[in-house]
């Protein structure tokens, strides 16, 4: 493997509303378009956000100034925010957009609230282009029933090998409810081209609420597999664990046991690589934060030491600290500065990744690198 090109989608402009650029998605069209989104905010735990796209059609070189195209509606009288979203190429032309409404009727509430462990109220939008990202339809909801707590998203919709839709997200407890917050994270399926989502299922719960396998990455690799990968947190004892995977061989009904990959860190999406290797992309946090490439042939079983790239070093100290609560790791992840790849694959078969990184918390950037086998 090799890295072959780089750049910067654009660069966090300091003290404005595009200062911290965050939660980026990579998306690569048939015709050879690149689609990226990212979060934009004045500082990163601010209220004050919105999502951006942008893209290239010529391979990075320049990009469109971005736009903000999904004004995150109303609801109940309620105004929003668009969190984040993430693109999916449908066709040559359409283009499938799945967006994370978040309450800000009290802006001056945070996201996470540290007396409960609960979120904001958190919903599931849909919009689609015709023409590549040049316009949206008007964002509707998905009834993320049987779930009526926050549902935030975790990536894109993704197209499975039967001709059916998932969406994922997880289960996060409403803002001021005392119970105890129980994790879970969720694929909702649709067979009509997202118009409904009656079936689901649960892709990671522990009975015990100990590990939390947060921000799912399920992946669709050549054989049709779905391989998803997960950053885990053991609650109890104050630590992230090795990146944990599953695997779905039946377009994700149901789930093989849960494996440690041996890998630290916080995953993308899994991508199928031309010599039939699988490549995970993920950020290694047991120093100074670094994005990291490796490769698997035992399909995702192990991912020797030997293979791996790193793909950007922040040059920095460690971003980490020490944690005894989830308001501790909370205010971690709220401190980082790298992180959140994002994978697609180009017309060529090379990996690119986009993900966002500076030196300060509120001051980043959204980089792409691109890594031929």
């Amino acid at each position: 493997m090799e890295i072959v090109d780089r750049g910067t989608i654009c660069a966090g402009r300091k003290d404005s509303p595009r200062s911290s650029l965050a939660f980026p998605g990579i998306c690569v069209l048939p015709g050879g378009r690149w689609l990226c989104t990212y979060r934009a905010a004045r500082i990163k735990e601010g209220s004050t956000e919105a999502t951006l796209l942008t893209w290239s059609d010529d391979s990075g070189k320049t990009w469109r100034e971005p736009a903000r195209p999904w004004p995150a509606p109303g609801v109940g009288g309620r105004i929003g925010s668009d969190h984040c979203g993430y693109c999916t190429a449908l066709d040559e032309k359409q283009v499938l957009a799945v967006v994370c409404w978040v309450d800000r009727s009290e802006p001056d509430l945070p996201f996470f609230n540290e007396d409960t462990e609960g979120l904001l109220d958190c919903r599931i939008m849909l919009s689609e282009s015709p023409d590549a990202g040049e316009t949206w339809s008007e964002p509707g909801f998905v009834d993320a029933a049987p779930f009526y707590g926050p549902v935030p998203i975790t990536g894109p919709v993704f197209s499975l090998d039967n001709g059916d839709l998932g969406c994922q997200f997880e289960l996060n407890k409403s803002y001021y409810e005392p119970t105890e917050w129980r994790h879970s994270s969720v694929l909702k399926f649709s067979a009509d081209g997202g118009k409904t989502w009656p079936e689901y299922v649960i892709t990671s719960n522990d009975p015990q609420n100990r590990v939390f396998h947060w921000d799912q990455r399920p992946g669709v690799l050549a054989d049709g597999r779905i391989l998803n990968l997960f950053w885990s947190y053991d609650k109890q004892a104050g630590a992230y664990l090795n990146i944990h995977a599953r695997e779905s061989t039946d377009n994700g009904r149901t789930w093989s046991p849960m494996w440690d990959t041996g890998v630290p860190g916080q995953p993308a999406t899994p991508v199928s690589m031309p010599d039939g290797k699988v490549a995970m992309v993920h950020v290694n946090r047991t120093g100074a934060p670094a994005i990291e490439m490796r490769t698997s042939d035992d399909m995702g079983r192990t991912w020797p030491e030997e293979t791996r790239m790193v793909l950007y070093d922040a040059g920095t100290d460690s971003q980490t600290r020490k944690k005894t609560t989830m308001q501790d790791a909370w205010a971690e992840i709220g401190n980082y500065s790298v992180g959140l790849p994002a994978t697609a694959v180009t017309a060529d078969s090379d990996v690119l990744v986009a993900y966002y990184a500076g030196a300060e918390t509120d001051r980043t950037d959204i980089q792409w690198v691109r890594v031929k086998a």
